[in-house]
């Protein structure tokens, strides 16, 4: 789930125009990067015109510069892309077949079995020829397929600019039909949404690939892709068994609805919740969200169907009982509880997790797709993988944000260099067109080691590690010896402590707005209960998933862990690296999974449900969100813990509370990581 209207900060195709900061060569006449260089005639009439272009850039650019939280002095941009494709992860030649210029969109309404109208935009290449057979990409957002610009800056763009247009001429050029479509009850789309990805939303996807193989463009072959909600539309679009669909790339976005996005580690991401469906409330009413009412200026609202303009009206009205998934989400604290308002259905019921088994029946291709601070969704990629068991599906997670704009590494932070559109187009060009380009000749994962700033690639899933474990000790520090003294340590929580408004949360609702996350993390962590650890005498790499155990006890019946891993370098900087969370009372271990993992489960049913006895000691044991790090010589390893974020998360004891963290041969409370072994 993934509120992708972040002005200008839309990733997926239709609706993604993230601008990246302007620059403008010396030679005034062209522009610069996100949109096409246009050399100006020198007539007097020319001249206003470029001034009145320059001005409207200069107006984006301004709103993207406004959004932008404190940058620090180093400018970012000269920074090298250490995340472009390299070693084992080849990058992809865009045109090497590219045999078609510019393209052609209509918009026009599809009617479904239930005589439900969606709206769609179809891009065909510019210069088809009758007898060409071309491969389509599918693409499903709830988040408008394309805005309606404003006169006059409708005169020079259609609402298609930034990153999409430069990915959807890569995949138009070559020769490929693009699908994009509003999901039923969204944007011009009629219809009503009781909960995210319904079954007649799944069925609709399949009636709309009915319709594209009919089409005389059509090679019979069919891809799907998108980021967040567009990349779940995908993979429920693979549970229909359509014959043509070929391949997905589920890009950035959940498996575990629970776990990956509203309940990690049973906490509410109220944050999240609350702002996606306050936002996605005003959208379905075509209204902007209220964190970007002030661009109403360019944007009026969703494209409407060509020539329909009164339809929209009635699409629009048509939203008006669709449900809030925030006002569900209150109202349970167990996956398997029922909502007692909103929605009429458990959270699982739209969760792909619970359809691994349609999923595996199919034969369809799938790459996910993640970054290391997208939210919690590169666990969700790793898991999807390691369910899912078509020989040809691969995994990809780089140093990026939710949506893959910025190389996030703090040690070499710039915007992404990763060719994210080559990378797909090697994807869907060995499958839906039969090119032999090398895909399967690499491993099947890729990852990015934050700090030796490099690709690795390998065939499992977590590469193949030694425990490491570091045992918490006296005077806050982390050996690899237990203590053998009776010894704890206190927090008085008073949930005051917050990880802040820029940071891998709220890069899900598109708040990262640049390369910089956790901005002034030290200072921030200051305030908490830390254990570190002497310095490192080698360089050490970890890659896979931290766990801790601890133990602890509380003064109330429920409370909760946040766990913080960082590393401290030897000038005192501190590095936020990853992090974990758990309810107190959801700490049980489940025996049989839900799914395969890489790590320890927890059912999160009301069943296995273990309020805590205040006073009495009790052991936590979770996992810290996946990491490639490497930790440089001289550093020391720190982590920080803290019983609430609110900025975030729920919180549960509003009064405050105490918590106690103890550490001794009896309490042997400790921090394991995945160490890889140095070659």
């Amino acid at each position: 789930m993934h509120l992708c209207f972040n002005i200008p900060n839309f990733v997926n195709l239709g609706t993604d125009f993230r601008l990246r900061k302007h620059k403008f060569p010396k030679k005034s006449n062209y522009f610069y990067n996100e949109f096409p260089k246009v050399q100006l005639p020198n007539s007097c009439k020319a001249s206003i015109m470029n001034k009145f272009i320059l001005l409207i850039l200069l107006a984006l650019t301004a709103i993207r510069l406004s959004a932008q939280p404190h940058i620090p002095k180093k400018v970012y941009k000269n920074n090298p892309a250490s995340d472009s494709a390299s070693g084992t992860l080849k990058p992809y030649d865009t045109k090497l077949n590219a045999v078609y210029k510019g393209y052609t969109i209509k918009s026009f309404y599809l009617t479904m079995r239930d005589s439900t109208k969606l709206a769609v935009d179809l891009y065909l290449p510019k210069g088809l020829k009758a007898g060409d057979k071309i491969p389509c990409i599918l693409h499903q957002t709830r988040y408008w397929r394309r805005p309606q610009i404003r006169f006059p800056f409708n005169l020079f763009t259609n609402g298609l600019i930034g990153r999409t247009a430069d990915m959807i001429k890569v995949f138009i050029s070559n020769g490929y039909a693009i699908v994009n479509l509003d999901a039923r009850g969204s944007g011009a789309s009629f219809g009503y949404r009781e909960h995210p990805w319904s079954d007649d939303e799944v069925k609709d996807g399949a009636e709309v690939l009915n319709w594209v193989c009919k089409q005389s463009w059509s090679n019979g072959k069919s891809g799907s892709m998108g980021v967040s909600y567009g990349g779940t539309a995908a993979e429920f679009l693979a549970c229909n068994h359509h014959p043509s669909l070929k391949a997905i790339v589920p890009m950035f976005s959940l498996f575990d609805v629970y776990e990956d996005n509203a309940f990690p580690g049973g906490m509410h991401n109220v944050w999240f919740t609350r702002g996606w469906g306050e936002a996605n409330a005003k959208m379905d009413r075509n209204k902007l969200p209220a964190n970007y009412e002030k661009h109403k200026w360019l944007i009026k609202g969703v494209a409407p169907v060509k020539k329909e303009k009164r339809t929209l009206k009635k699409a629009v009205a048509s939203h008006g009982n669709n449900k809030n998934v925030h006002e569900a989400a209150q109202s349970i604290d167990y996956r398997d509880e029922l909502p007692t308002k909103e929605i009429s259905c458990r959270v699982d019921k739209f969760s792909p997790h619970n359809y691994t088994d349609k999923l595996n029946a199919s034969t369809v291709a799938v790459y996910s797709y993640s970054g290391w601070q997208d939210g919690a969704y590169q666990h969700a990629a790793i898991k999807r993988h390691m369910n899912l068991n078509n020989p040809q599906n691969k995994l990809i997670i780089g140093p990026w944000e939710h949506g893959g704009a910025f190389n996030i590494s703090p040690f070499t932070r710039s915007n992404a260099g990763f060719d994210h559109a080559a990378e797909l187009l090697k994807f869907f060009d060995f499958h839906l067109k039969g090119i032999q380009n090398g895909l399967y000749e690499e491993p099947s994962i890729h990852y990015f080691t934050v700090g030796a700033e490099k690709w690795q690639g390998a065939e499992q899933w977590p590469p193949k590690s030694s425990a490491y474990s570091l045992y918490f000790n006296q005077k806050n520090t982390l050996s690899e010896k237990i203590s053998g003294t009776e010894d704890s340590s206190t927090i008085f929580e008073k949930n005051n402590f917050g990880s802040g408004q820029i940071n891998r949360w709220t890069a899900v609702n598109g708040k990262v707005l640049s390369p910089f996350t956790y901005l002034g993390w030290k200072e921030r962590s200051d305030q908490l209960l830390h254990f570190k650890s002497a310095a490192l005498p080698n360089t050490l790499e970890i890659s896979g998933h931290p766990t801790v155990n601890i133990y602890s006890s509380m003064n109330t019946c429920d409370g909760a862990l946040f766990v913080y891993l960082e590393e401290e370098d030897s000038l005192g900087n501190v590095y936020h690296v990853t992090e974990g969370q758990l309810k107190a009372s959801h700490r049980k271990i489940t025996e049989n999974g839900i799914y395969c993992e890489a790590v320890t489960q927890r059912s999160h049913s009301y069943k296995d449900e273990e309020i805590i006895k205040p006073e009495q000691v009790f052991e936590m044991q979770f996992d810290l969100l996946p990491i490639s790090w490497e930790f440089k010589k001289g550093s020391k390893i720190r982590i920080s813990i803290s019983g609430a974020d609110k900025d975030i998360f729920e919180i549960i004891n509003p009064e405050g509370y105490e918590i106690d963290i103890y550490h001794s041969v009896k309490y042997p409370s400790r921090l394991n990581l995945p160490l890889i072994p140095r070659k």
